[in-house]
């Protein structure tokens, strides 16, 4: 059996072990996974919060699944309101927005839909967008083309981590930075 590789980091004080996934042959990135992980969670939360405290915005985005916890938890920090997009349209979303999108962990197309209640929410707003982890930022492109659809104004996007290729990330306020791993 092949042993796991790893990659140590620290963000926002707390330090994890990041489990090194292979995404295509001689290409491994480093997985984090915040669902259940209250400490860090928190922790990113607050972090996030203090870097975000002079945007201005009305509304936290953000794409299920992975990065809903910094989303609830970021929200209840600034006292900001939220939505997420969804990755499977269920009937009682009603007229929901959608964009495609290509995901970096599976390799595969998937659509975002905004359900036609949180439409209400983010027409005409300034939205801040936020994701677990910014890597090819194809995500942050269908949330911006839901947005343009909606009439909302980004404002700012956040991230616990960028990875990949730094300087593509300047923009956006991060926790820290992952390396892309080739072997």
């Amino acid at each position: 059996m092949a042993e796991k590789k790893f990659y140590p980091i620290e963000i926002a004080g707390v330090k994890r072990e990041l489990r090194l996934f292979e995404i295509k042959p001689g290409l491994r990135i480093a997985i984090l996974n915040i669902l259940g992980d209250t400490e860090l969670v928190q922790a990113c939360a607050s972090a996030l919060a203090k870097k975000l405290k002079d945007i201005d915005y009305d509304i936290i985005m953000t794409a299920e699944a992975k990065s809903i916890p910094i989303a609830h938890a970021l929200a209840v920090e600034t006292k900001k309101p939220y939505v997420v997009l969804r990755k499977a349209y269920k009937p009682y979303m009603g007229k929901a927005l959608e964009a495609e999108t290509l995901s970096i962990t599976t390799g595969k197309a998937q659509t975002l839909f905004l359900d036609e209640k949180d439409l209400k929410l983010v027409r005409n707003k300034r939205v801040l967008i936020l994701d677990d982890v910014i890597s090819t930022g194809s995500t942050l492109q269908g949330m911006h083309m839901i947005l343009e659809k909606a009439k909302a104004v980004v404002v700012k996007e956040a991230a616990i981590l960028t990875e990949g290729e730094r300087s593509q990330w300047t923009n956006i306020i991060s926790l820290g930075h992952l390396p892309l791993f080739t072997d």
